[in-house]
């Protein structure tokens, strides 16, 4: 059985057939593979660019497992505490040891993440030893379809990085046969700088909507740089990406006016896209559309809502509290939002036929972008029912997404009904945005540069959620559905690096929510089990059943641990992270 499971990991990390001794005759080892291509057919710039194609297309997932996920709904914003599960205990539960932080290297799930992750970067190394192996395509063509699968092979490492933190390292150079015998390190940040580096020198700016340019190189090394807290060199690599950069298609990086405008298929490969993942339908297959978040779309809707589905990722009572603001409409840094005064009203506990009031205070007005909550307008289908569309208020609370979900007007032509449900979107998902480049450059301004350009970065993005208000309107024109209230933020909550720390971690909690970042911010700044603690111990208030007696363990669940399959697929050459 290890033979057999051996052969597997090789299949999955190399796209190469080995057949083993089953064979009767010498002639069966002389067949190609069915899924390989012959050296001929991957010789010419456009056989190249195929497998190319196929690299790209391993950054929306392989095997159809919802952790490959680029969006990272489950271990970026579930155990970021933005969100929970969702729908109920019994649906999904492979899930449910991920919010009480009691999940094992068993789980199926994460071995399913770590092999798709693997996947695309064994589909980069084919790319990279096809261009070596031809003599067909010109130095330029190969310099950039190179830069390209070395971008993208970077992503892959990085996502395996900020998820295990130890983890097989190796190029196109390594042999199949010496795949599985790469241990495992924590030392990767230098391979994923070089292919990030070689990307910048060698891709232009302007390759075409789809195609990654020399710009998301760019903002992925100042990530790269950041989350290693080389904070000078991010800031000149952010320096660079904000005064310059461009689109794949050539917009000016740009924050949108509107916020919904981010979460809409219709203006998809829009200016704030720094890198993107490409949707497309009636392409045989729904997994090239937002097949990640079939889930993720309120309970039982019917014609009313979007999908057919499911009730999952469900936006938590922290999150939703997170929001308010003062009267002056600035945040409530001191976490006193979770105060019975300060906590969003809402209709937990409630029947939809039931009365319900909306919470009159002030908010910031990302609220109504990123949760779907009773009354409110869920974006051109129908004022928020509340429980009518939650499949277990008790055991998952009384919100709904709301960012990436499809509109009614898009139904049957920006969505693939083809499958099991009608709500597959056909909406870009966005890996790098610009906001989100904005507030990482803000952070090393406060490092390494000057807080008053920091506060400047801050600024721009409330500015932005300011004047996207008239959005979220339950009269279809410029009325507020809510008490809308948002600041920008003064020079004296940027007078000192702690303060104006503060104030640019939770901007990133705010604009950022249900986006997959959460949880990696946390640990990267080092206060993952303090956020994560005190979000358990207020949520098992409301959601006892599921969260009573959780905790999160500092010095262990900073880091998934390596699947155990992998371990014994490896004969123990990997070694297991502390704790597990």
């Amino acid at each position: 059985m290890k033979t057999i499971i051996r052969f597997r990991r090789l299949t999955v990390l190399t796209i190469s057939l080995l057949f083993v001794g089953v064979s009767c005759s010498d002639k069966f080892l002389e067949l190609s593979p069915t899924d390989s291509l012959a050296d001929a057919q991957v010789s010419t710039k456009a056989g190249i660019d195929g497998l190319l194609i196929g690299t790209y297309s391993a950054i929306n997932g392989v095997f159809g497992n919802r952790f490959e996920s680029p969006n990272h709904w489950v271990t970026g914003s579930i155990v970021g505490g933005e969100a929970n599960k969702g729908t109920d205990a019994g649906d999904y539960s492979t899930i449910n040891p991920y919010q009480r932080y009691e999940n094992d290297p068993t789980n199926g799930d994460l071995n399913a993440l770590w092999q798709a992750r693997y996947e695309g970067i064994s589909r980069a190394n084919k790319v990279l030893n096809a261009l070596a192996a031809s003599t067909e395509v010109s130095t330029a063509d190969a310099a950039i379809i190179a830069g390209q699968a070395r971008l993208l092979r970077g992503h892959f490492y990085f996502d395996l990085k900020q998820h295990f933190n130890s983890v097989p390292v190796f190029d196109e150079t390594v042999l199949p046969t010496e795949v599985v015998l790469v241990p495992n390190t924590p030392d990767v940040w230098p391979f994923i700088e070089a292919d990030f580096q070689f990307a910048y020198d060698n891709l232009p700016a302007v390759t075409g909507a789809g195609r990654v340019n020399k710009w998301a190189a760019a903002a992925y090394m100042a990530k790269t740089k950041l989350f290693q807290q080389k904070f000078g060199e991010a800031k000149t690599w952010f320096d660079d990406v904000i005064a310059n950069g461009v689109t794949s298609n050539g917009l000016k990086y740009a924050l949108l006016d509107n916020i919904a405008d981010i979460y809409n298929a219709e203006n998809d490969n829009h200016a704030e896209a720094v890198m993107d993942v490409e949707s497309a339908n009636n392409t045989g297959s729904v997994n090239n559309a937002n097949w990640f978040d079939d889930l993720n779309y309120p309970y039982n809707t019917g014609p009313d809502g979007p999908g057919n589905c499911c009730g999952f990722f469900q936006p938590s009572f922290e999150m939703a509290n997170s929001y308010r603001t003062t009267p002056a409409g600035l945040p409530l840094l001191d976490k006193s939002y979770n105060l019975p005064a300060n906590a969003v009203k809402n209709d937990f506990g409630l029947e939809s036929s039931d009365p319900f009031t909306l919470d009159a205070g002030p908010l910031d007005p990302r609220i109504d972008f990123a949760i779907g909550r009773r009354g409110i307008q869920y974006l051109d289908w129908i004022p928020h029912p509340g429980k009518a569309w939650i499949r277990s208020q008790p055991y998952a609370g009384p919100y709904s997404p709301k960012k990436y979900i499809y509109y009614k007007s898009q139904e049957n032509s920006l969505t693939d009904g083809s499958s099991w449900t009608r709500g597959y979107s056909l909406m870009n998902y966005t890996i790098i945005r610009y906001a989100d480049v904005l507030l990482m450059a803000a952070e090393a301004e406060i490092e390494a540069g000057s807080l008053e350009q920091a506060r400047t970065y801050v600024n721009l993005v409330r500015a932005r959620a300011a004047n996207s208000q008239y959005w979220v309107s339950n009269d279809g024109g410029a009325t507020p559905a809510a008490n809308y209230v948002i600041a920008e933020y003064p020079p004296s909550q940027f007078a000192d690096k702690a303060s104006a720390t503060t104030a640019v971690r939770f901007e990133r909690k705010l604009e950022l929510s249900g986006e997959g970042f959460r949880f990696f911010d946390l640990v990267r700044w080092g206060i993952a089990a303090s956020e994560l603690n005190a979000y358990l111990a207020y949520e098992s208030q409301f959601l006892v059943t599921k969260f009573g007696g959780a905790s999160f363990q500092a010095g262990k669940r900073e880091y998934f641990p390596i699947p155990q399959v992998q371990i014994d697929i490896q004969g123990d050459v990997l070694t297991q992270n502390p704790g597990y």
